[in-house]
């Protein structure tokens, strides 16, 4: 190994940004590959990725393929002789062609401690479902689905207030830790990749705008996780008369009762009853409104106790 690895970076939304930044401190870093612009805002003007920014604001050649194995990418990454891939985030699979061109493979930054949650949103996932902790793992790339031997692992604990925002841009920074304190060592030999224990693997699937629906027939404890884990996308919503109704903010009360009434309608709170407990909420965005606490809300639409939601 030489004392400054070739490293092909892959990665692209501000998750993978933190990771870039430290390939440049441990290798010479020849290509940055990562997705096409696209449109965005209201204009749908095309805006670039954001490791494409970080890359071109500090001089990095930068490659933004539509697709890897129509355009046989990886002939374009021979010529670099890349010693390893680092992959964070990418958003596309890589075949087996391209996994097979760094000397030493490709090494993912995965947000999650596997085998737990594999997939498109470790993060989300993690504290949609409850999990009191997640992390980061660095893996050895395979052709499934974050199959591979895990090199590294660091454990990071999910408070009672955090987000899968506030979560993604933590586990971002902890993932470019993990690179900085054991890519080197993978890369001398002196890390040996540890298979995963596949029994135990659960999938993380790619998030949907149906994932925010409030489900009151759940557990309030259950609902106040998702609502947690799904913010800032898809984040929660029920309907009120028809209309929507965004939660912002909601905790896991004790009340009683049958699934989606309102149980109470005070400055307090909205307090609707769940299969299990109550969910209380605290901050709403009505339809075609701007986001308000949910005695604002209530000043303008009266609730009583019995009426339904969802």
């Amino acid at each position: 190994m030489t004392d400054r690895p070739r490293i092909v970076f892959m990665g692209t939304p501000e998750f993978a940004v933190p990771s870039l930044a430290a390939c440049t401190e441990l290798g010479e870093v020849v290509l940055v590959v990562t997705q096409p612009d696209k449109p965005k805002g209201r204009g749908q003007a095309l805006a670039a990725p954001p490791v494409k920014q970080w890359a071109l604001a500090h001089g990095l050649a930068v490659a933004q393929p539509e697709k890897l194995k129509a355009t046989r990418f990886h002939e374009q990454l021979l010529p670099l002789a890349p010693e390893v891939a680092v992959v964070a985030a990418y958003g596309k699979i890589l075949p087996p062609e391209m996994l097979a061109v760094p000397t030493r493979g490709c090494v993912n930054v995965h947000g999650s401690l596997l085998p737990r949650w594999r997939g498109a949103a470790p993060i989300q996932w993690a504290v949609a479902s409850g999990d009191p902790t997640t992390g980061v793992c660095l893996m050895l790339m395979e052709a499934g689905l974050d199959t591979g031997p895990v090199i590294a692992c660091r454990e990071m604990a999910i408070g009672p207030s955090d987000t899968g925002g506030t979560m993604h841009d933590k586990l971002a920074l902890l993932g470019a830790d993990l690179l900085r304190s054991d890519l080197p060592a993978y890369l001398a030999g002196e890390r040996t990749p540890a298979p995963q224990d596949h029994a135990r693997a659960t999938l993380a699937p790619i998030l949907r705008k149906e994932n925010g629906r409030l489900d009151f027939r759940l557990p309030a404890p259950m609902l106040e996780a998702r609502l947690r884990g799904f913010t800032p996308w898809p984040g929660g919503y029920t309907t009120v008369s028809g209309k929507l109704l965004k939660v912002l903010k909601a905790t896991a009360g004790q009340g009683r009762g049958e699934p989606g009434v309102v149980l109470s309608a005070s400055s307090a709170g909205l307090e609707v009853a769940c299969a299990q407990g109550s969910l209380v909420l605290h901050e709403v965005l009505p339809e075609g409104k701007r986001a308000m606490s949910t005695a604002q809300y209530l000043s303008g639409h009266p609730l009583e106790s019995g009426a339904r939601l969802g």
